[in-house]
């Protein structure tokens, strides 16, 4: 895989610092906005990228590019995603794959239209740890209750209350504690359960944003409840009740370092530690080669379906308490 990269935030730091271990990555150009120049040109030098952009056009004219990973704030994927897709790149695009399902249904559409792959950023999925998770759920027996909390007091969360609205509590960016963390607890859910069209949402709503909230998924035979908040913090933890075990996940959902399986008949613990030391996102990258390279189609559509169900989602979730992003209302008008 050849790839370009969009945007030079953290997520692109956190891309780079481990992108070295891929032997069948290389990223041929970085691009950014004309005030990062400085911060892109230092990147290509530490990491030896040999073309820098200022225009995102001007890159997607570089053949050498197979695949465009777009790495810039929650209301720009769309936009971005679709005119990669246009210029005939496959995409990996950051979580959340898009602002609202809509905009996902369109894009996956598009992608199949001009026989490209497009997949959404999210470590959640690809963690040994989470794969051996979902392995083991038949263990369990019944799965009973499901409780994942995501709770991080954020450093802007201060200043948003002085009135300096950063991108992530931004509701004109589609910001919020469901788009920012409650994505990988959903993700998690559909990943190891699948959908549900039953899903109920309620939010600490402040200047029209969701700074925390309680999301609610029924399952019919089970419940699951998934917590995230920005405004206040706790132990961040993640349970899965059968009627013969659980296991526990002791951090987020987009790390899983390790997890814990407690038998109802055992008074021993079993400890699973299975992601091998790797950055959070070198699994999925791994996946992503191999897919894109060796053009696994079917593989890319199964993670499109976990994308698009969890974009379905989070855009109901947020219409029962009227957090209602500008491309909720621009979609909807066409």
């Amino acid at each position: 895989m050849k790839l370009g990269l969009l945007g030079a935030g953290m997520i692109v730091h956190d891309l780079l610092s481990f992108v070295g271990e891929i032997k069948e990555l290389e990223i041929a150009a970085i691009c950014a906005t004309p005030a990062e120049s400085a911060r892109i040109e230092t990147l290509a030098q530490e990491h030896g990228i040999k073309e820098q952009y200022t225009d995102y056009d001007e890159m997607l004219k570089n053949t050498e590019i197979d695949t465009i990973y777009v790495g810039v704030p929650n209301h720009l994927h769309y936009m971005f995603t679709k005119k990669a897709l246009l210029a005939d790149k496959h995409v990996i695009c950051e979580k959340p794959f898009t602002a609202n399902y809509q905009e996902a249904v369109e894009l996956a559409e598009l992608a199949k239209e001009r026989e490209l792959m497009v997949l959404e950023g999210v470590s959640t999925r690809f963690l040994p740890n989470v794969l051996k998770i979902k392995e083991l759920l038949p263990t369990l027996g019944e799965i009973k209750i499901v409780s994942a909390n995501y709770s991080q007091y954020s450093s802007r969360y201060d200043a948003f209350k002085q009135g300096n609205i950063q991108p992530a509590f931004d509701l004109e960016k589609a910001g919020g504690a469901l788009m920012d963390l409650n994505i990988y607890n959903i993700n998690l859910m559909v990943t190891l359960f699948g959908a549900t069209d039953n899903v109920s949402y309620q939010a600490n709503i402040q200047k029209g944003i969701d700074t925390s909230g309680i999301l609610s998924m029924d399952y019919g035979d089970f419940k699951a409840v998934c917590i995230a908040a920005k405004d206040c913090k706790a132990p961040i933890v993640t349970s899965i009740q059968g009627d013969k075990g659980c296991i526990i996940i002791e951090d987020s959902a987009n790390i899983v370092a390790k997890f814990k399986l407690l038998m109802n008949d055992s008074a021993n613990e079993e400890v699973y530690e299975l992601n091998q030391g790797k950055h959070r996102m070198y699994h999925e990258f791994v996946a992503f080669c191999d897919i894109i390279d060796n053009q696994k189609t079917s593989e890319a559509d199964k993670l499109m379906q976990v994308s698009l169900e969890t974009m379905k989602i989070q855009t109901q979730a947020r219409r029962t308490v009227d957090v209602i992003f500008p491309s909720d209302v621009s979609m909807s008008n066409r």
